[in-house]
């Protein structure tokens, strides 16, 4: 059994991590370019674990698992802290049903294209079918747990979010002054921008770039989109068990993801207001810490080698993925808009 001793070296490495991630996400450069610290924090935990990690493993490994899997979990229930159920009224019916369409539609796509057409690995489908659908590098992040996904699957996922999510931001803007001429208002520019840009980071500089009420409409349409991310966790963790049980011809229960309940329901506690807004930041700056420092232990026990040998196969799935998302997002927002406006 693990005590706390042999946890203390790598999850103080872990930490270490996530808070210079953190400083770096708040410097003017990285949020231009809409990195988040999760970004930060594999990119740097990639650069340690595949240099100077080899000489401090030993000591570290505990820790480092820990934060993979401890420190995960409770990360993504306080995330239920930055969300309201007071959000989804802001963007009314409409944008609940657009955010609902293109995850499910994308997320379709995605497991098509790559299973069926591309040839690729399931856990690699599912991962980058999350965080193009979902919320980008959270989704991925809270998806490898039920997937039990190997770490260099969920690093090519994320470096997909990354690629695309920051083009998405300088691109959705550009777009927007394209159209702007025919009437598309910047609420319906910001339900659009959330309900198919990769990152929360993202979608705020994306809204801010056309206007700060263009940012607000984005970020709400992107958080009940976030919100959505535990009903398909619960769906995929009985779908996985369904598929080894007629695998194994065994009786295998639903391994039901209890973190993904946790987070709806502290998002239905924080909806009540119930704790000084001072707490609820200082509790949100906790899970910004916890998630960075598991990305960042993701990013230690990743392997370049690996990343390498996955090929052009997640890029190309990816790529399709954010061509489906310009296109079918736009029609699946001008549908729902034309039929419930």
């Amino acid at each position: 059994m693990t005590n706390y001793r042999q946890l203390l070296p790598g999850l103080i490495l872990a930490l270490a991590l996530a808070v210079a991630a953190l400083y770096a996400a708040d410097l003017p450069l990285m949020q231009r370019f809409g990195f988040s610290a999760l970004t930060i924090a594999i990119v740097g935990g990639m650069i340690i674990g595949n240099t100077v990690y080899r000489f401090i493993a030993v000591p570290s490994h505990h820790g480092i698992a820990f934060s993979k899997q401890k420190l995960l979990r409770a990360g993504i229930i306080l995330f239920g802290f930055k969300l309201t159920f007071q959000d989804i009224a802001a963007v009314g019916f409409s944008g609940v049903l657009i955010d609902a369409l293109v995850l499910t539609s994308t997320f379709m796509l995605a497991f098509w294209l790559g299973r069926k057409r591309l040839g690729m690995d399931e856990q690699s489908v599912i991962l980058i079918g999350a965080g193009s659908s979902i919320c980008g590098a959270a989704a991925i992040l809270a998806t490898e747990p039920v997937l039990k996904a190997h770490a260099e699957k969920v690093a090519v996922a994320v470096a997909t979010v990354v690629v695309f999510g920051t083009l998405a931001m300088f691109l959705w803007p550009v777009m927007f002054e394209m159209v702007r001429h025919l009437g598309v208002s910047e609420f319906y520019y910001g339900v659009f921008a959330g309900s198919t840009i990769h990152e929360v980071a993202q979608a705020v500089a994306a809204g801010k770039s056309v206007s700060d009420a263009a940012m607000n409409t984005s970020v709400i349409t992107k958080m009940i989109r976030v919100m959505m991310l535990a009903p398909f966790l619960i769906a995929l963790s009985s779908w996985v068990a369904k598929k080894h049980r007629g695998n194994t011809h065994e009786k295998t229960g639903i391994s039901i993801p209890w973190f993904a309940v946790g987070f709806l329901a502290v998002a239905g506690f924080n909806s009540f207001g119930l704790l000084p807004q001072a707490l609820t930041q200082q509790i949100i700056a906790l899970d910004n810490l916890l998630l960075a420092a598991a990305m960042g232990a993701l990013g230690i026990t990743t392997h370049a080698s690996a990343i390498r040998q996955a090929g052009a196969k997640p890029m190309l799935l990816a790529t399709a993925l954010f061509a489906w998302l310009i296109v079918g997002g736009g029609l699946i927002n001008m549908g729902v808009m034309a039929a419930l406006h």
